[in-house]
Formats: C-alpha cells, sequence, structure tokens
C-alpha cells in the first residue's frame, strides 16, 4: 500500500481509537472521568447533524444503531453486567451493530427520502422488539459468570470479523475514507463489549466510534471535493489550489487521450470510463515527481515542481510510451455493446461513403487505425494513446494560467503533427535547441 493508503487507514479512525484507548487505561481517565457526559453528548450530536448535513442516511442509521444499543445494554445491565439482562443485552448488542453497519452499507443510498429511511427505521423497529423481548429476566440466564470470563461469547466474534472483511473490501473498490471509518468503529465497539461494557469506560468507547464515524465523514466529503470519483486521482479543485503554491521553476503538462470521443461511440461509455482508470493509473506513476490531476473529460494535468519543461519531457516521452504498451481486456457485456456499435458505426459509415464516393479520397491506412490493437492480442484487447503538451514560465509566460496555455498550444502541436507524441512550448523549444547547439559546439 501506498502512503496515501496508510493514511487513509491510520487517520482519523486508527489515531482517535488509539488516543482513547490509552486515556482510558491511563491514571488521567480518573479526572477527566466527569467530563466524559459532554465528549458523548458532543460526538453524537456532531455525528448525527454532519450525516444530517451530507445526506448520508448510511452514517445517521449507524449513529442511531450505535446509540440506541448503548443506551439498550445500560439500561438492561442496571450495573450487574455479569449476571441476567446484562449479559444478553452485551450479547445481542455485539450480534447486531456489525450486522446493522454491513446492512446499512449494502442498502442503496437514497438519502434522506422517505423512500430512503423507511427500511431503515423498520429495521430497527423490528430489532428493538426482539432485543427488549429476549432482555427481559425471565428470558435471560440467571446463573452469574464469572468476573473474568469473556464479556462476548467466541461465536460473535463471527459477526465483528465478517464487518471487517466487508468494509476493507468495500474501502478497495471505493478508496473512501468511510470505510476505514467503519473498521475503527466497530474496532471501538469490540473494545467497549469486551473490556468495558458498563460505566464510564464504555462511553468512552462508544462515544470515540460516533466521533470516529463523524470525522469519517468529513474525510470522505474532503476526498470527494478534492478527488475525481472515477478516476481517484486529484481532480479539478485540487489542480486550482496546487497552482497557487508553485516556485518560480516549475512545468506544467496537459494530457489528452487521442480519439478518446470517438473511442466512446464505438466501444461504449463502459469501456471509454475502463480506458479513463486505466490512464489515470498510469499518469499517477509519473516520473520526476510529478501530480496527477484530472481536469475534466479525457483531459489531464501533470505538474511538476523545480523541474524544467526539458527535464519534464524525458518523463513524459516515457510515460507516452508506457500508456501506449499498456491494454486492457473487454468483457464480455463490455463486447457485446462495442460490436453493436461497431455494427451501427459501419452502416453509418457505408451510407455516408456512398453518398460521397465521387468526392473523397481515400485516407492513408495509418490514419484509419484510431486506437492501437497490438497484433499479437485479439480484438478483446484495447490500448489507446496520449498527447502531450508541455511548458514552464518564462518571461512571456509568468504567470501558470498563461504556462497553462502554452502548454495547450503545445498540445495543440502534438495533435496536429499526428498524435502518440510530446510537444514542448515555444519558447521551451527554443531553450532546448540552444542547449543542443551549446553541446555540439562542446564536442
Amino acid at each position: 500500500m501506498n502512503g496515501r493508503t496508510w493514511k487513509a487507514w491510520l487517520v482519523p479512525g486508527g489515531l482517535l481509537l488509539a488516543l482513547a484507548a490509552a486515556l482510558v487505561n491511563s491514571s488521567l481517565f480518573v479526572q477527566v472521568a466527569p467530563s466524559l457526559a459532554f465528549y458523548y453528548v458532543g460526538a453524537f450530536a456532531a455525528g448525527l447533524l454532519l450525516a444530517w448535513r451530507f445526506n448520508s442516511s448510511r452514517v445517521l442509521f449507524s449513529l442511531i444503531v450505535l446509540l440506541v444499543a448503548h443506551r439498550a445494554v445500560d439500561f438492561f445491565a442496571n450495573g450487574q453486567f455479569h449476571t441476567g439482562s446484562g449479559r444478553t443485552a452485551a450479547t445481542l448488542a455485539a450480534l447486531l451493530i456489525p450486522l446493522n453497519f454491513m446492512a446499512f452499507a449494502e442498502m442503496r443510498e437514497r438519502g434522506l427520502t422517505v423512500a430512503g429511511i423507511a427500511p431503515r427505521f423498520g429495521l430497527l423497529f423490528v430489532e428493538s422488539v426482539v432485543f427488549a423481548v429476549l432482555c427481559r429476566p425471565e428470558n435471560s440466564p440467571t446463573n452469574p459468570h464469572q468476573l473474568g470470563a469473556a464479556a462476548i461469547p467466541l461465536w460473535i466474534l463471527v459477526s465483528f470479523l465478517a464487518g471487517l472483511a466487508l468494509f476493507i473490501r468495500r474501502f478497495f473498490q471505493t478508496r473512501k475514507p468511510i470505510e476505514p471509518g467503519f473498521v475503527w468503529a466497530v474496532a471501538a465497539v469490540f473494545m467497549w463489549l469486551q473490556f468495558a461494557p458498563v460505566g464510564k469506560m464504555s462511553d468512552a468507547y462508544v462515544a470515540t466510534a460516533a466521533l470516529i464515524l463523524a470525522a469519517s465523514l468529513i474525510e470522505t466529503s474532503y476526498v470527494l471535493a478534492y478527488h475525481d470519483e472515477l478516476t481517484g486521482i486529484r481532480g479539478r479543485r485540487a489542480f486550482n489550489e496546487s497552482l497557487l503554491s508553485l516556485d518560480q521553476q516549475y512545468a506544467i503538462a496537459i494530457v489528452d487521450i487521442d480519439h478518446f470521443k470517438k473511442f466512446n461511440d464505438t466501444y461504449g461509455h463502459d469501456v471509454g470510463d475502463q480506458v479513463l482508470c486505466m490512464v489515470a493509473k498510469r499518469l499517477s506513476q509519473v516520473a520526476g515527481d510529478g501530480q496527477a490531476f484530472r481536469c475534466g473529460g479525457e483531459e489531464f494535468a501533470i505538474v511538476f515542481r523545480n523541474t524544467s519543461a526539458k527535464e519534464a519531457f524525458e518523463h513524459l516521452d516515457a510515460l507516452r510510451q508506457f500508456v501506449e504498451k499498456s491494454t486492457f481486456q473487454v468483457r464480455g457485456s463490455d463486447r457485446r455493446a462495442k460490436r453493436h456499435a461497431e455494427a451501427n458505426s459501419d452502416r453509418r459509415t457505408t451510407q455516408s461513403d456512398r453518398r460521397r464516393s465521387a468526392k473523397k479520397k481515400f485516407a492513408p491506412i495509418a490514419q484509419q487505425n484510431l486506437f492501437a490493437q497490438p497484433a499479437s492480442q485479439s480484438s478483446d484487447y484495447l490500448s489507446v494513446t496520449v498527447s502531450i503538451g508541455v511548458a514552464e514560465p518564462s518571461t512571456r509566460y509568468r504567470q501558470p494560467e498563461q504556462v497553462i496555455q502554452a502548454a495547450d498550444q503545445a498540445l495543440y502541436r502534438a495533435k496536429h503533427k499526428g498524435r502518440n507524441r510530446v510537444e514542448l512550448a515555444s519558447t521551451a523549444l527554443l531553450r532546448l535547441a540552444a542547449d543542443k547547439r551549446a553541446k555540439a559546439s562542446r564536442l
């Protein structure tokens, strides 16, 4: 895992839970215990307000489940956890909280609408009735358990493990910080029910679980605002902010996927999304400490700090070749869409050619190959190429916006000269020619 992935896992959830566990098991806990009520109320109030503000029914109902389960365990235990209803309540909470978290994660997010919240409220109502019935004294075991006995039965741990596995899988599918947040919240629930089912320590662990969900929701909103949701790399807002912190020496490259519109028309938007993700992943691996951004559509930008355009040119040309050699396989449903689109495209082309056949010459074969396909691969394997323009600040281009315009002009030249190439802006091109002449004169 890279640094960004580690950060998503450790911050904020892992850090908050570690601080809470350290405080609960330290001598300072006795001093801060009187203030836990403010922490508890503040954590849940902030979480519920943020979930409402961000229209997240998943986080809202997860917090409600957590709050109701904690108050239910505290009510049925009545300070005597190891006998009767208290232990039954803790066992049911350990089973139901992870299962509810999983159910809310798999339910379709429909916001705080009636259609979105009604099924969740219905589920909570049924669970609350069953919970109350099973925790009645006549339905709970009366044999006392030893004080050192495990609070959570071993078979109940399966629900915790299933929840952790689900959220880990969802993180690697979505890359959203809310999934690690749920992992750490489940861990906090486990520590609550296993080590401190009742008392002030339980308040600390439950409030920390609520705070983790609230903080993860904020972190997820930040990621969605500054990162492109489809490709996962930084988006236009992050690109605009990065321009504000550039020093005097830098280079900006504008990258465009060749013939992307025709690619979409031929193979469909699903395959087009695969192309965007593949290209974005390759761009994020550019050498020279370049930072890749998706500016919109099939256009990307790469910012090189403390690097000249000539130095960036070498990294970009290697990147261009890397993209050209990268292939991906068109899957079953995509193949059917591709063949259907190709058939429609062929019919339209044939009709158009019949009308213009008397006036139009045949294009060169090299220009007919809009998309590169390795000869050794089947037609289900596709590859694309990119054109790149790169520029740096100069006496003519001082501001980042002007450098971007120069890079755009260089990109246009790359397209005009046949695509699948890297072009320097005019000032950088003159400087490169001067360097070559100076090097030749020294030889």
